[in-house]
């Protein structure tokens, strides 16, 4: 972002931002031909999975019956997700899904947490490829889970009959087949990028926005200034959104996979 406000400042980039601002050219220096996948965007994948994988070995290689400070972060995350959204979520079925869940909501907690780190300052999730993958998961999880667990056709019966009278089932069928294997992959995927794609547009307007008032006329230089901190104040915003939206993504694949193990429709 900051690298767009330098050229911007310099009278090279053109304000406002757009669309295609989320998508990134390719990085690798033997030559984009060779690899046009690797762009920031799988950088960033890359070093969330290793940062997390390195955290949770490092805080778990020794431990001890009196935790460490890192041992005593690393099991207060596995708590809260397991006793906060498992347990209460799926009930006491739930702890066989804690590491699961606590996987998914570090994996998008770290990536969001990208939209306001110097020099990535954009989400993977803010590319609807990311979101789309982390709902495909939870749906199959989700619908495999409940098929395991019901039987297949006792698992479809369920999610598609709901109790009422029969002359109503021709209308209720088709919505809860659409509701439950098209909007819930959907919703899910598409609630994550909504959120990290309007913070990070909001971000490039206000700080963008200040270098293209100071650009255009030395009057609006105060102005630019009040667009600066309104960028700071986005920022803090942005973090509680963050942290929010990793939250909300694993409670709602929580939820499916409670639905799946319901008895009950």
């Amino acid at each position: 972002m900051f690298g767009q406000a330098n050229v911007l400042a310099a009278g090279q980039a053109a304000f406002p931002p757009s669309v295609d601002d989320f998508y990134l050219p390719a990085i690798v220096p033997w030559g984009v031909e060779n690899a046009p996948w690797f762009t920031k965007f799988t950088l960033m994948i890359w070093v969330a999975v290793g940062f997390l994988i390195i955290f949770f070995l490092a805080t778990y290689r020794n431990p001890k019956l009196v935790p460490t400070k890192k041992q005593w972060f690393a099991e207060s995350i596995y708590g809260f997700v397991r006793n906060n959204i498992s347990v209460d979520m799926i009930g006491h079925q739930g702890v066989r899904f804690a590491p699961y869940f606590t996987t998914l909501f570090c994996f998008v907690l770290v990536t969001n947490a990208f939209a306001i780190i110097p020099l990535f300052q954009i989400s993977p999730n803010s590319h609807i490829a990311f979101p789309a993958i982390l709902a495909v998961i939870s749906y199959v999880l989700f619908n495999y889970i409940g098929i395991r667990h019901h039987g297949f056709g006792k698992y479809f019966k369920h999610a598609l009959i709901p109790p009422a009278p029969w002359y109503i089932l021709p209308l209720l069928i088709p919505i809860e087949a659409f509701s439950t294997f098209i909007i819930r992959p959907f919703s899910l995927a598409v609630r994550l990028f909504a959120n990290m794609f309007a913070g990070h547009m909001l971000l490039l307007v206000f700080t963008l926005g200040g270098f293209a008032m100071l650009n255009a006329n030395a009057w609006l230089a105060p102005i630019s200034v009040v667009s600066w901190v309104m960028t700071v104040a986005l920022t803090l915003l942005e973090a509680l959104v963050i942290v929010l939206q990793a939250y909300v993504f694993t409670v709602l694949s929580a939820s499916y996979i409670q639905g799946a193990l319901a008895e009950e429709h």
